[in-house]
C-alpha cells in the first residue's frame, strides 16, 4: 500500500510538471515552514470494537514544500508534513483517553498549485490555490493501551489556498492554509469505491522561501 501510494505521488508530481508551460524562466522554490494543526478529529475503534470520537487539540507541525513555476500559472507542489504529539489529548467522548507522545501524523502529497503573479510576470507577490492528492499516515498511541491500532498508511487528499512574497530575487515568504483528509473503502456496491474518512484537520503554515 505504501509503495503503490508513494508511486502515484511521483506520478502526479511529474504529470503536473509536463502539463506547466516549458520556459526558459522556470522556478524551483524550496520552502522549509512551521505550521499549526486546527480543526482536527478522528473516528478510531477501542478494543470493545465501539467507535470514539476525538477532538484534539492544536498542535505544531513542521516540514517543506518543493515547488516548480513557470512564467504560465500552473506548476507543482511537493508537500511533506510532520505532526508531534498530535493524538496527545485527552477524549472529547468522556472516556478520558489520553494519548501518548509517540502518537503523531505524517504527510506527503503531490499537487497542482495555480499562482498568479500580481502585476505581471516579474512581479514579488503571487497568490495561490493548490490540491492533490498522497500519503497520510496515523500513527496511535494511548497509555492505557486501549485502542487496537497504532499506525495505519491512508491514501487522502490536501486542498488550500496561499500566497508567496518575495523581499529579493531569490529569497521571501510564503504562508498558506491546507485542509487534509484521508479516504476509506466506501460500502459496497458503490460507484467509485472510496469514501471520506473520519480524519481530518487544517493546517496553517508560514515558511522562508528559497527561489532558484
Amino acid at each position: 500500500m505504501r509503495v503503490r501510494n508513494l508511486s502515484l505521488i511521483t506520478g502526479l508530481f511529474v504529470a503536473a510538471l509536463a502539463a506547466s508551460p516549458a520556459t526558459a524562466s522556470a522556478d524551483w522554490i524550496v520552502t522549509p515552514f512551521v505550521g499549526w494543526n486546527f480543526g482536527s478529529s478522528a473516528d478510531v475503534s477501542g478494543s470493545s470494537g465501539s467507535a470514539v470520537t476525538n477532538k484534539f487539540n492544536h498542535k505544531a507541525d513542521y516540514g517543506v514544500s518543493l515547488d516548480w513555476m513557470g512564467k504560465g500559472i500552473v506548476g507543482a507542489d511537493l508537500d511533506f508534513g510532520y505532526s508531534p504529539n498530535f493524538f496527545a489529548a485527552t477524549a472529547s467522548s468522556g472516556n478520558n483517553v489520553t494519548f501518548s507522545n509517540n502518537s503523531n501524523v505524517t504527510t506527503l502529497t503531490g499537487n497542482v498549485i495555480v499562482g498568479v503573479p500580481v502585476g505581471g510576470h516579474g512581479a514579488s507577490i503571487r497568490p495561490y490555490v493548490v490540491g492533490g492528492v498522497g500519503l497520510i499516515r496515523e500513527r496511535v498511541q494511548d497509555a492505557g493501551g486501549l485502542f487496537d491500532v497504532n499506525s495505519k498508511n491512508d491514501f487522502g487528499f490536501d486542498v488550500g489556498a496561499g500566497l508567496m512574497g518575495y523581499f529579493s530575487q531569490n529569497v521571501g515568504l510564503r504562508g498558506d492554509v491546507r485542509y487534509f483528509r484521508g479516504f476509506r473503502g466506501a460500502p459496497s456496491g458503490s460507484f467509485s469505491g472510496i469514501a471520506l474518512s473520519n480524519f481530518a484537520y487544517w493546517r496553517a503554515s508560514l515558511g522562508v522561501s528559497f527561489k532558484f
